[in-house]
C-alpha cells in the first residue's frame, strides 16, 4: 500500500478511537454523589428517589429517563407553585451543567417510582438506570431510607439548644 493510503487509514482509525474514548468518558464523568429512595408504608404503591449527580465533563448533559425493576414506571418530576397551591408535574428532563451538579430532593426535582412491584423495606437497594439525552446510561443503586426519622432526630437536636 502507498504511504498516503496508510496515512488516511490511520487518521480515520485515530479519529474513531478518540471519539470512542470521548463518548465513554462522558458517561464515566457523570457520577452519583449520594442519594436514597424514600421508605413508604407497604400500602402505598408509589415512592420517590432523591440523589445528587455531578457532571465532570466539558458539556452539559440532560437526564431524560429512568428505568428500574422495582416499579412499573419511573418519571422525572418537579414541584411548582400554581395559584398558591404546590403541585407535582412530570418533566421531560433535568439538565446538568458542565462541571455542575443536579440535586434531586423532596422540595424540588425528584424521580417518582410509580406502581411498585413489591413494598420496599428500609436498607433495600434500589437499582436505577439513568438515561441521558446523548444515549449514555448510568447504573446507580440507592438505599431505601426512612427520612422522616432523620428529620425528627434533627428537630430534636435543634430543640436541645
Amino acid at each position: 500500500m502507498e504511504f498516503k493510503t496508510l496515512k488516511v487509514i490511520f487518521k480515520h482509525l485515530f479519529n474513531f478511537l478518540v471519539l470512542s474514548s470521548l463518548s465513554f468518558a462522558a458517561s464515566a464523568n457523570v457520577v452519583l454523589v449520594d442519594g436514597y429512595v424514600r421508605a413508604m408504608p407497604a400500602s402505598v404503591p408509589n415512592t420517590a428517589a432523591y440523589f445528587t449527580l455531578e457532571n465532570h465533563t466539558a458539556n452539559a448533559v440532560t437526564l431524560i429517563g429512568v428505568n428500574t425493576s422495582v416499579a412499573k414506571e419511573a418519571q422525572l418530576h418537579t414541584i411548582i407553585e400554581e395559584n398558591g397551591m404546590v403541585k407535582m408535574r412530570q418533566v421531560t428532563g433535568f439538565s446538568i451543567p458542565s462541571h455542575g451538579s443536579l440535586s434531586l430532593q423532596p422540595t424540588g426535582d425528584h424521580i417518582m417510582l410509580l406502581s411498585l412491584t413489591a413494598p420496599l423495606v428500609v436498607d433495600d437497594k434500589v437499582p436505577l438506570e439513568l438515561i441521558f439525552e446523548d444515549g449514555q446510561q448510568l447504573i446507580i443503586e440507592l438505599p431505601v431510607l426512612k427520612q422522616a426519622a432523620q428529620r425528627s432526630e434533627q428537630a430534636d437536636h435543634h430543640h436541645h439548644h
